[in-house]
């Protein structure tokens, strides 16, 4: 077998049987493609297509500087054939870039043939060995970078040295390991990880490739952190023919379809645009100085070319920039402004909720004054952090004043919005109406203050089953509650909310009334009669249902019917409203 996979290897090598596959990288900042990895693969019918079976058979049979060479002759050709405008990247591994043919400028012969220009071009440094000489990479990286190539390293975290070459070699670029990507929204772990090496990456005035981004999460987590690049399966897979434009729709930024309750339906990043006319980032910075002597008033100027922005400049900042030095205008004046940015501005669509744009400058640990906001990728004003923290007041203001007294959950002015603007986004969702039965007769006995106690667990006990990301709870009134659940789940986590209920109810009763199973008081027309323990009865509406219905009007009728219908149960129970064809029924449930 062996004998027969390095007779493969030579006939591949002799014949020149290898395809480069294109995957795009994107530049997060300007929402296109920047550049495109070259990733090679070996004939469809052979054992040796997958790049890890050839390179691992090349390294076995010491033929590993022969195929990098290959790799790289044939896809510099199909490049320069596409007529590909943006970067290319190509794989080196530390090894061969040290041989004598690499040195002698192979690499730029191929190129020269193909009429490729050297500045297009990525040198990805890839470790599969350890790397020992950093002293002879270090000159031979110098050499070629005076040459015009620029240098990536590559899976950072996951070689032997990664680290270290980052600081031997400074890079250009740096691409962290997929491993750290996938599934980072989730991993506080991996979270801490990736913020330290994009802060160390705008220290060093690196860009930070996200590699194996899948999914739109990951997505989202890595432009909050500030990351400049991203490559992975969610953009686009490897092909021979790469692709050239970027789906629009996949920027989807930080907008979130989770308003939370006292959020009015317009309550998103448009609400606090400031229309600040942009300069464009190559602007000498003598002009800017001129602009900010102009108009006292300007403190902020977001830097924005073909409708894309890049940066922003405060008026504090570029000041003490430019007088930190004795010579400052003399040293700076010519060059453009956006050298004296330090670090990409947050972003966020104008359709993203306020509560969530908060949440994720929280996340993302940015204490920026200001932040871009767009519209579909393109500048469309700014957002200062003072302006996002009083309308945050406002809305907590507005929130507190609905909110109930006892258990300070929002009450049903900030829950009709909430459900209105889930009946406007279309969203799956389903209601559950929670009243407690024989409470009025438990008060009379035990005070006011017991029953106050009962609420107060029935709340604890609703927040605690229904967490943020599951649904949200309010108390409408009285011993009534409503919950919105966002979650598929929602009978079974109803039905685990009457077990919990059923189990905790016995302990605000005397022994002796709970081994009678319940009191004796006042009934509604004057006489003692016997109530049993107090009991949750559940209103529910169904997805399929809610789906239906076109205001919190038609969701709070259904909801009462069914609450009604729930309370002629016996003990905890619910029923369900379903309101569909003739052929399903309601269901009822007790506890």
């Amino acid at each position: 077998m062996s004998s027969s996979l390095q007779n493969e290897l030579l006939k591949i090598l002799d014949t020149k049987q290898l395809t480069p596959h294109f995957q795009p990288i994107i530049s997060l900042t300007k929402r296109e493609i920047m550049g495109y990895e070259a990733l090679i693969r070996g004939p469809s019918n052979s054992p040796l297509h997958s790049p890890f079976n050839l390179f691992e058979t090349a390294e076995r049979y010491d033929l590993s500087t022969r195929l990098e060479f290959l790799c790289r002759e044939i896809t510099i050709d199909s490049y320069a054939s596409l007529n590909i405008p943006e970067k290319l990247f190509i794989n080196v591994t530390p090894a061969v870039l040290l041989e004598p043919e690499f040195k002698t400028g192979e690499t730029l012969r191929f190129l020269d043939q193909y009429g490729v220009d050297p500045r297009s071009v990525v040198i990805e440094l890839t470790e599969h060995q350890p790397t020992d000489d950093y002293d002879l990479i270090r000159d031979a990286v110098n050499h070629y970078r005076n040459m015009g190539f620029e240098i990536a390293l590559d899976d950072l975290g996951a070689g032997y040295s990664g680290l270290r070459l980052w600081s031997e070699l400074l890079p250009e670029y740096v691409k962290i390991d997929k491993h750290f990507i996938q599934g980072l929204h989730e991993d506080p772990v991996k979270l801490n990880f990736v913020r330290s090496i994009q802060d160390i990456a705008s220290s060093l005035n690196c860009n930070v490739i996200a590699e194996g981004v899948e999914t739109k999460e990951e997505f989202i987590t890595v432009e909050k952190l500030g990351i400049t690049h991203a490559q992975g399966y969610y953009f686009a897979r490897p092909a021979a023919m790469p692709l050239e434009l970027v789906n629009s729709e996949l920027f989807v930024t930080i907008r979130s379809e989770q308003y939370l309750p006292g959020q009015s339906i317009t309550a998103t990043a448009a609400r606090i645009i400031k229309a600040i006319t942009p300069i464009s980032a190559d602007t000498p910075i003598n002009s800017v100085m001129e602009l900010f002597q102009q108009n006292s008033d300007l403190t902020i100027l977001p830097l924005v070319d073909n409708k894309r922005a890049s940066g922003i400049m405060y008026r504090d900042s570029f000041l003490s920039k430019l007088f930190s030095s004795r010579y400052g205008i003399e040293l700076y004046g010519k060059k453009p402004i956006n050298s004296f940015i330090d670090h990409l501005p947050f972003f966020v669509d104008q359709n993203t909720p306020i509560a969530e744009v908060s949440k994720s400058l929280t996340t993302a640990m940015r204490n920026d004054q200001a932040f871009i906001i767009t519209n579909n990728g393109e500048y469309a004003g700014i957002g200062t952090l003072l302006d996002l923290l009083e309308y945050i007041t406002q809305q907590q203001i507005h929130h507190a004043k609905h909110a109930n007294p006892l258990t300070l959950l929002p009450g049903s002015v900030p829950f009709n919005e909430k459900i209105n603007q889930l009946l406007v986004n279309k969203s799956v969702f389903s209601i559950g109406y929670f009243d407690l039965d024989n409470f009025k007769p438990f008060n009379d006995v035990y005070s006011y203050s017991a029953g106050d106690d009962i609420i107060k667990a029935v709340a604890n006990l609703l927040t605690q089953k229904i967490l943020p990301e599951d649904g949200q709870v309010g108390h409408i009134g009285g011993d009534d509650f409503i919950v919105i659940f966002t979650c598929a789940d929602w009978l079974v986590r109803c039905e685990a909310i009457l077990r919990s209920f059923e189990c905790i109810v016995p302990t605000y009763y005397k022994t002796e009334d709970v081994k009678s199973g319940g009191i004796h008081a006042e009934g509604r027309n004057g006489e003692k009669c016997f109530f049993p323990l107090i009991s949750l009865s559940v209103g529910l509406i169904s997805p399929e249902a809610t789906v239906q219905c076109n205001s919190h009007v038609e969701i709070a009728d259904l909801a009462s019917a069914a609450k009604k219908m729930a309370k002629k149960i016996p003990g905890n129970s619910f029923f369900v409203e379903q309101r569909l064809s003739k052929n399903q029924h309601d269901e009822s449930c007790c506890c």
